[in-house]
This record gives C-alpha cells, sequence and structure tokens, in this order.
C-alpha cells in the first residue's frame, strides 16, 4: 500500500540520508517510476526532500530534517497505527513500517495482536495466494495480466486484461480491469481464474472510469425478485451469515419461513441445492418447478438399472 511505502521511504531517507531510486525500487520491489511518483507525494505533502544526478547523487532529505512525531496528536497516531495493524493483517507486508512508526510513537506495547484478518478460504492453497500477490503487483506496476477465465456461461476462455483494482464484496474477491478481448471494463472473480501469467507489457494507468462499488453487484442485470424458502434450523445459521437483511419465522418441527428481495439467475438453483434435503422453495412459483426438474433429472442419474 502507498501510504505504508511513503513511511518506509521517509523513514530510510532519515536513516541512510541518501539513497538511490535503484535502491528503494529493488527494496519495495515496485518500478523506479513508482518511486519517482512516491517522492513527488512526499514533496507535494510538504517533506523537505529532493533529487540530484551525477555521481554521488540519489534522493535525499535535507540534513536538519527530524520526523517529529509532536505534529501528531495522540489520536492521529493511534489512527496510523490502527489502520497500518489492519493493512498488516490483511497483506502481511507491513510489520517493518509498524514496527518503526511503534517505536517512534512510544507505542510497541499497545499495537501487538488487535486484529487478525485472513479473507482466504478454509483450506485454500499456497497457488490462491501467490495469485493474490501477483494481481497486486501487476495493478502497482501497470503490467498487464493473461489468464483462462471461466465465467458462468461459458467454457474457459484466454483473457488479457490491464488490472485496476482488486475488490472484496460478498465474501468473494474479484479484479476490476480493462479487458482486450471485449474492449470494455469488466469484473472477474478470482476463484475462476485459472494459469495466471504476468506479462511485461506495461500499460498507461486509468485516469478515470465509470465504475462505482456501490452501483455494482455481481448478476447486476439480474432482476431482484421476492424469495420465500422454508429452511431447516440446522441451516438457518446460513441464513444469519449470508442474508443479513432477511425476514424470519419460526414454524412448528425445526422449520423457519425466510422472505427476502434476492437477485435472480443461474447461481440461484446451485445454490439451493447446497441446502441439500433442509430447504423448500415456496415462491417464486418458477423457481420452485426449476427445482422441481433439477431434482427429477438428477435422480434419473442415479435410478437403479
Amino acid at each position: 500500500m502507498q501510504i505504508s511505502r511513503l513511511f518506509e521511504i521517509l523513514y530510510v531517507l532519515i536513516e541512510k540520508k541518501s539513497v538511490t531510486a535503484k535502491e528503494l525500487s529493488e527494496r519495495f520491489e515496485v518500478s523506479t517510476r513508482t518511486i519517482y511518483r512516491d517522492i513527488d507525494t512526499l514533496a507535494m505533502a510538504g517533506m523537505p526532500v529532493y533529487t540530484s544526478k551525477g555521481k554521488g547523487g540519489g534522493i535525499s532529505v535535507l540534513d536538519n530534517f527530524v520526523l517529529n512525531k509532536a505534529l501528531l496528536s495522540k489520536e492521529e497516531q493511534a489512527e496510523i497505527l490502527s489502520s497500518l495493524q489492519g493493512l498488516n493483517a490483511v497483506h502481511g507486508d507491513h510489520q517493518n513500517t509498524l514496527a518503526k512508526l511503534s517505536s517512534l510513537f512510544g507505542k510497541e506495547e499497545e499495537r501487538e495482536n488487535w486484529i487478525e484478518v485472513d479473507f482466504s478460504a478454509w483450506g485454500s492453497n499456497q497457488e490462491e495466494k501467490d495469485k493474490f500477490t501477483t494481481i497486486k503487483k501487476s495493478i502497482l506496476d501497470h503490467l498487464e495480466l493473461e489468464f483462462l477465465y471461466y465465467s458462468a456461461q461459458k467454457e474457459g476462455v484466454r483473457r488479457s486484461v490491464q488490472p485496476i483494482r482488486l475488490i472484496f464484496k460478498n465474501q468473494a474477491w474479484y479484479l476490476y480491469a480493462f479487458c482486450k478481448l471485449k474492449q470494455d471494463f469488466r469484473i472477474f472473480r478470482l476463484n475462476r481464474i485459472r494459469d495466471l501469467v504476468l506479462l511485461d507489457q506495461t500499460f498507461e494507468p486509468f485516469k478515470e472510469t465509470k465504475f462505482s462499488l456501490g452501483d455494482w453487484e455481481e448478476g447486476e442485470h439480474a432482476k431482484s425478485e421476492l424469495l420465500v424458502i422454508r429452511v431447516h434450523e440446522k441451516f438457518i445459521f446460513r441464513i444469519f451469515d449470508e442474508f443479513s437483511g432477511a425476514h424470519m419465522e419460526k414454524l412448528e418441527d425445526h422449520w423457519f419461513r425466510v422472505h427476502m428481495e434476492i437477485k435472480t439467475g443461474s447461481w440461484l438453483v446451485n445454490y439451493i441445492l447446497s441446502f441439500e434435503d433442509g430447504i423448500v422453495v415456496e415462491q417464486p412459483i418458477w423457481l420452485r418447478e426449476q427445482m422441481r426438474e433439477t431434482l427429477l433429472t438428477a435422480l434419473n442419474h442415479y435410478s437403479l438399472d
């Protein structure tokens, strides 16, 4: 994350007085162009950093500059450390910056283990973690990606994309990117991406896109419809986990009737099947009939010869 890198760059400059852009780029695993953008950001924020050319040149900070913690109130110091602790819990690559700032603020004891965040699924392997790291690098360094993508409608299609940002929504990670195949902006679910390759091809970052996370939903073109189901109590925890706005009515014999507005689509039948024998669709009628047909077809696969 840029704010973490900016703090650590400033710390390195104070400690070493002068360092080259190449050294910083290797340390933070970003391009030299990214480092120069960071230096510009620090300068615009009023930090006395400057660059010099020639032998012995590089990026420096004025000799008499001291990072004065008194510029920040105790509340602001706590907010910075809390933000970095949260980022470190998610990404795991901010420990050095967190330790240095904690020492500077004199709050080493207060920062320990107040949060732990893991967005990966239970049982996820190293490949999934490497995928996240590769996409992160492609976004920060403006490098194109290529991968095989399996959508809900088609078999795997190879895509070349220019990534913009990662999105976490509704318990899943997505990549928002410009798709060169479709010549338009698209959203890709990470667990449907296979054979991910980081390319050497760079691209100019997009200054503005029409995307708004608040306006987007997976399956956004599907209509919203009232779903009425009966759910056995052994599965009711899933309704609490996945549909916080649902209205529930307790029935007899360990069942609940649930009312909720939901985006319909091809995913819904598979989702309902995941409740096994612990769910009954009451409305809409078309979904009830579709469930019946699906279950009869599945039953035929298991018919005794």
